[in-house]
């Protein structure tokens, strides 16, 4: 097991929809994050970037409250959630969409975002079916009847049904077809722009999370070796090819 600091930094901004600080953080003994540190200020976009296996799965698990913390503190808008159960942080306004998805396969589209409403009247069927009209088309069709792409469409719906303030995306434009992919970051550009939401994407496609967000972070070995803008590692690709291959 990989030995973790125990520094602690100040309370976060309340300017910040979410900080870490100085977390280490895994499973059960095992250490797979270590020392992360970083902040996300409201409505901000952030993309984590790194070769498979580096812990970037691991850091939204975290954020979630699926793995054993070894160290740090987390918080959300200000309050501290590192102590809070993963049913707790999403009442709180924390959102996700897991990377398999992990819709309903034997309930209907309608079905699978009603379940997952939560308290609030931001999202609803139709401000969903307003940002994919091809659900809307689907409705009664159940999950195992929608393509990859209806799918992914539907994962992100059904998150957006619990009003979050900060929604945290796992690969998902994994295996999707261009015009697909095109589709699904024109619905996270009208989030940001028109709902102020606060995203944090994690995409092994690193040009297009880039040109998505505003900032990136990228991480080798459980830990942060670049946090800056992102237009820094679209100017300069050998840069980012570097920081990519590192901790393989």
């Amino acid at each position: 097991m990989r030995a973790c600091a125990k520094s602690i930094s100040a309370n976060a901004s309340m300017r910040d929809c979410l900080t870490l600080h100085d977390v280490c953080a895994g499973y059960g003994e095992t250490v797979v994050l270590e020392n992360i540190s970083l902040a996300l200020a409201e409505g901000g976009t952030l993309s984590v970037l790194g070769r498979n296996g580096v812990g970037k799965t691991t850091l939204l698990a975290t954020m979630l409250g699926h793995t054993s913390m070894h160290a740090g503190r987390i918080a959300f808008h200000s309050r501290p959630i590192e102590r809070l159960r993963p049913f707790q942080r999403a009442r709180l306004g924390i959102g996700y969409v897991p990377q398999e998805r992990e819709i309903f396969p034997s309930l209907n589209v309608d079905e699978n975002l009603t379940v997952a409403a939560r308290g609030g009247t931001r999202w609803t069927e139709d401000r969903v079916y307003q940002l994919f009209p091809t659900l809307a088309e689907r409705r009664r069709n159940m999950g195992n009847q929608l393509s990859g792409g209806e799918q992914q469409m539907l994962a992100i719906g059904r998150a957006l049904m619990g009003n979050p303030t900060l929604l945290l995306l796992d690969e998902p434009l994994e295996g999707l077809a261009p015009v697909i992919v095109d589709a699904l970051l024109v619905a996270l550009h009208r989030l940001r722009h028109e709902d102020g939401l606060a995203i944090i994407l994690v995409e092994q496609h690193a040009r297009l999370a880039l040109e998505f967000s505003s900032r990136a972070v990228i991480l080798a070995r459980g830990r942060i070796v670049y946090d800056a803008g992102s237009r820094a590692l679209l100017d300069d690709p050998r840069r980012l090819a570097e920081l990519i291959g590192v901790g393989g």
